[in-house]
């Protein structure tokens, strides 16, 4: 097949330009593919990161791309839809996961012509609610003829809105471009981390329905043994975070690295940790179980959301009845106190075998060919 994709991707960085990036790779091996990507994504004083680009530090497989939609001015909306129609692909894949991207993402696809337009879901509902979201939704929704999901919550939520959508229901696949996994004892020695302890990672940007909060605070439930790593860039600010740490007296129990990891930094976290930590307070599906299985790491995670659809309770890992700290902490004592990492470890390697990009592709283009 001829197939366009419309979404984040390089010179863009972050987890959706990974995924975009992946997709690209495997449909490009039996398909014509071309990407087409944001001339500006974010307008500056919407962005809270410090940069939407990848950096001369980063090592992003650099995906040929078309820059051209800009999210706030409209003429580009119909000049991404003249380019994609010159393109003439048989299939037009976009990604959504924020109702800020409706106006143009949806024009464009609302003047497409000929093309089965698939959107891959990431959220309908988003975490945290604006007054357009309801309009939003519904504009871009209808100028879709299919719908990837990767969760029963998100499935769900576009059924609530969109009664007869047409669509897939597969898992995330796993991440794979990281590489292997490195000695704990290395991994800890090049974070500059106290040796013999026992690590909780919080990976990823830190958004307040994440529950860093939540995770800080647990640690008065455990004992000194129990460190957290912050690995993450902070949308927003960090300073309620810091005032948590300073009043429970963490400072040394806390290890920050707020900043963009990298991918070729990504298996230094994990390689250190034990165990990913999801505290989240709300979540539709979460990419950081994605990268966790890649490195057969088991995740605790909050009962919220879909995140429990991708981790097996006591298989492979753990989930937390509530968004509480005390609850979180009983949850992972009894991690480290009664499972066995390994065996978790290896179930998670069996369930990689089934989450590949392969299989998401072979899919998305079976489903299209139903459309």
């Amino acid at each position: 097949m001829k197939v366009a994709i419309l979404s984040t991707a390089y010179p863009l960085r972050g987890g959706i330009a990974q995924f975009n990036g992946l997709l690209y790779r495997e449909f490009e091996k039996d398909h014509e593919v071309k990407m087409f990507t944001f001339k500006r994504q974010y307008p500056n004083f919407l962005f809270p990161g410090e940069t939407q680009y990848v950096t001369e530090d980063d090592d992003a497989d650099p995906i040929p791309s078309t820059e051209i939609l800009d999210t706030v001015n409209p003429f580009s909306y119909w000049k991404t839809a003249k380019e994609i129609n010159k393109y003439n692909p048989d299939v037009l894949i976009t990604k959504y996961w924020m109702t800020f991207f409706a106006p143009s993402l949806g024009t464009v696809l609302k003047r497409s012509k000929n093309a089965k337009r698939i959107s891959i879901l990431d959220n309908v509902i988003p975490h945290e609610k604006r007054f357009f979201d309801a309009p939003a939704n519904r504009y871009f929704l209808k100028h879709n003829d299919g719908f990837v999901v990767m969760s029963d919550v998100v499935m769900n939520d576009l059924l609530s809105i969109k009664p007869d959508a047409k669509y897939l229901r597969i898992d995330h696949p796993v991440y794979n471009q990281f590489g292997a996994s490195i000695p704990k004892d290395e991994a800890i020695a090049a974070l500059n981390l106290p040796k013999g302890k026992k690590f909780l990672l919080f990976f990823g940007f830190i958004r307040k329905y994440k529950g860093l909060d939540l995770l800080i605070e647990s640690l008065n439930s455990l004992d000194e043994d129990y460190h957290v790593i912050v690995a993450g860039e902070v949308y927003g600010s960090f300073d309620d975070y810091q005032a948590l740490i300073d009043k429970h007296g963490l400072q040394d129990r806390v290890h920050k690295f707020n900043q963009y990891i990298s991918d070729e930094e990504v298996k230094t976290y994990f390689s250190a940790a034990d165990v990913c930590m999801l505290p989240y307070k709300s979540a539709t599906q979460s990419g950081i179980t994605a990268i966790a299985h890649h490195f057969e790491m088991p995740i605790i995670a909050t009962d919220v959301g879909g995140l429990k659809e991708s981790i097996e309770h006591q298989t492979t890992g753990l989930i937390v009845d509530k968004a509480d700290p005390v609850e979180i902490a009983s949850s992972v004592k009894a991690f480290f106190n009664d499972f066995d990492p390994k065996a978790m470890r290896t179930a998670i390697r069996k369930t990689n075998e089934e989450n590949t990009w392969e299989k998401f592709s072979k899919r998305i283009i079976e489903f299209a060919e139903t459309l």
